[in-house]
């Protein structure tokens, strides 16, 4: 079956924009290595501009801050979890779409790195405060790419930015859950097999409400 991506694709992406991306994305990878060896508190701005071979203008020019570093791959994250949404076959139920979106895309970005940069983002008093922006910005990019996905129902719409917010809620508390038996635990479920389990909870919670 077709997927619901865009007939037209997007504009090549030009030199300049390229340029840009590229000096962004080198940014953000020096600040990684460099939180994950010295600290995010024991890293500074000069550190970053001199690993990534940048003056502190340039580093102003993307980030506005050292906080906003950590989280750079999220605004990737959302991206590529929209487009996960938009690959899915037409005519599968919302639900399974968010479902198989968003663990493929846990499957692909739970890496070692990515691993360390959370725990590093907990033990992190200033980062801790901005966590719910991350989230906040996911739920509305998954939203906008199911709202693709349905017609211009209002009802189905609204059970549409219903699931977003479900799902990301499902996404936070699941996230957390695992990180507290990865901590305490060496044998942590596999992300992936424990994001799935979330989904069953999140099923069965809803229907022992209905039951009530």
């Amino acid at each position: 079956m077709r997927n619901l991506k865009l007939e037209e694709q997007a504009p090549a992406e030009g030199r300049r924009e390229r340029k840009r991306r590229e000096t962004r994305e080198r940014i953000a990878e020096a600040a990684k290595k460099l939180f994950l060896k010295n600290g995010f508190d024991g890293t500074t701005i000069e550190d970053i501009t001199e690993a990534a071979d940048v003056s502190k203008r340039t580093f102003f020019g993307y980030f506005p801050s050292k906080e906003d570093l950590i989280f750079a791959w999220q605004d990737t994250f959302g991206d590529d979890l929209a487009e996960a949404v938009l690959a899915r076959a037409a005519g599968e139920p919302l639900a399974k779409v968010a479902e198989e979106a968003l663990l493929s895309m846990v499957a692909l970005t739970m890496t070692p790195q990515a691993i360390a940069l959370g725990r590093l983002k907990r033990e992190t008093p200033s980062l801790c405060a901005r966590d719910h922006v991350k989230y906040a910005n996911l739920e509305a990019k998954l939203a906008e790419a199911l709202l693709k996905r349905v017609g211009e129902d209002a009802g189905e719409q609204f059970r549409a930015r219903l699931l977003a917010m479900i799902v990301v809620g499902a996404m936070r508390i699941g996230g957390e859950a695992w990180h507290a038996q990865e901590e305490s635990s060496m044998a942590a479920q596999i992300p992936e097999n424990f994001g799935r389990e979330v989904f069953r909870q999140v099923s069965a919670a809803i229907e022992g409400f209905s039951k009530r």
